[in-house]
């Protein structure tokens, strides 16, 4: 069991040369390692099979019937036979053991990591300078690519072919990739402290939103090359930016129930947080918007359903900084005391411990991975946090029973 990797596309039958006590054939074995499930047509012979997995439970298909085998232990499945239709997948489970990682620089600040096109893409700088970013397949092995301009680089959002980043320190610099490697410069409106970057597509249309620190300016791009100017409800400390079900969300940090929202990308409504909090990170999934606070120890957290109406929800005790979602779980990464936290709906929260207490500054989700970087400017650090693989066998029952 486990000889073949998925999903790799193989044969009906596996390469295994191995039957496990009593088979008569191996349909199908190997280990699923990423978050894409694996589909396959095997040919039984109509008889009895036997599933078994080991690591992830999985999820698990057959002729349209679902199963939750128990790992390690057969389960068995009956009429296999020709033409049969199989998907197996990752099992989603609660992403509360991480992993720690090694980014290319220790002596840099990374900030702002995301996911797209098969690669997760880290840049750095937050309060210094610097041209350096970095990519990776894996959250796990990274290497450094250079950003345009010695910028004090912070976020970095991913959308239709585009890694699109932006840089703080009351500049206009910007900066744009098709591949995750090779960066071209762009230019802001106005010089700002730009905090938040985010991507949604409206009708046909592509809109880059990018938000600032101390100020009513903000900017949209449709191409993520060029951009324009535009504004928020009020001045403030707008520091994140989501999008979901036809809204863009943004909100501050500067101890304020000020939030806002779009439907077109371009103009604001002002809307109110459900407390006044540093609010931080704000993420979209499943349905609704989920926001957290930080500041020295705070359980304050939020939630909508619409990006306007906000309802009050308690998060474990953190300084929550980043919050993203994927594979059915929402993410949020203390920027001290190495706590983080997840949940399936965005108000009832488990607590997880990170590899170190220094502070994780930004977490992003792709492909069956969640990634994290850390923002101590000392250490190389970087986290993830993966899901076991299912190593699994389907065989087919003896043809002759003693």
């Amino acid at each position: 069991m486990g000889t073949n990797q998925y999903p790799v596309p193989v044969s009906s039958y596996s390469t295994s040369t191995v039957l496990p006590v009593n088979a008569s054939a191996v349909l199908a074995d190997g280990e699923i390692t990423s978050g894409t499930p694996y589909s396959t047509v095997v040919n039984g012979n109509g008889g009895i099979a036997y599933l078994v997995v080991n690591d992830n439970p999985g999820t698990v298909t057959i002729a349209g019937t679902a199963y939750t085998p128990t790992v390690g232990i057969i389960t068995p499945i009956n009429s296999v036979g020709l033409l049969t239709n199989v998907s197996l997948g990752i099992a989603s489970t609660g992403p509360s053991t991480w992993k720690l990682s090694t980014m290319p620089y220790a002596s840099i600040t990374w900030a702002g990591i995301t996911y797209g096109n098969g690669y997760f893409v880290a840049v750095a700088g937050l309060s210094s300078n610097s041209t350096v970013a970095a990519y990776s397949t894996d959250a796990i092995n990274w290497t450094v690519s250079s950003l345009p301009s010695s910028s004090a680089w912070r976020l970095v959002t991913y959308g239709n072919g585009y890694f699109v980043a932006v840089a703080g320190g009351g500049s206009t610099a910007g900066a744009y990739s098709t591949n995750g490697t090779t960066w071209t410069a762009s230019t802001l409106p106005t010089s700002q402290f730009w905090q938040g970057i985010g991507y949604g597509k409206i009708g046909a249309t592509d809109y880059y939103v990018a938000v600032a620190y101390n100020t009513s300016n903000a900017a949209y791009s449709t191409n993520g090359t060029t951009w324009n100017a535009m504004t928020m409800p009020s001045s403030g400390y707008w520091i994140g930016v989501a999008y979901g079900n036809g809204y863009f969300v943004a909100i501050q940090n500067n101890g304020t129930t000020a939030g806002a929202y779009s439907t077109n990308g371009t103009t604001w409504t002002a809307s109110t947080m459900s407390s006044a909090d540093t609010w931080y990170g704000v993420a979209y999934g499943n349905g609704t918007f989920v926001a957290t606070a930080g500041g020295t120890g705070t359980t304050a957290g939020t939630y909508s359903t619409n990006g306007i109406t906000w309802t009050a929800m308690t998060m474990p005790l953190g300084n929550w900084h980043s919050i993203t979602y994927g594979n059915g779980y929402f993410v949020s990464l203390s920027y001290a005391g190495g706590t983080g936290a997840y949940s399936t709906n965005g108000y009832t929260w488990s607590s997880l411990t990170m590899p170190t207490s220094n502070p994780w500054y930004s977490v992003a989700y792709g492909n069956g991975v969640f990634a994290a970087t850390q923002a101590d400017g000392v250490t190389a650090n970087s986290a993830y946090f993966t899901y076991p693989p299912v190593r699994f066998g389907l065989y087919m029952g003896p043809n002759n029973i003693h």
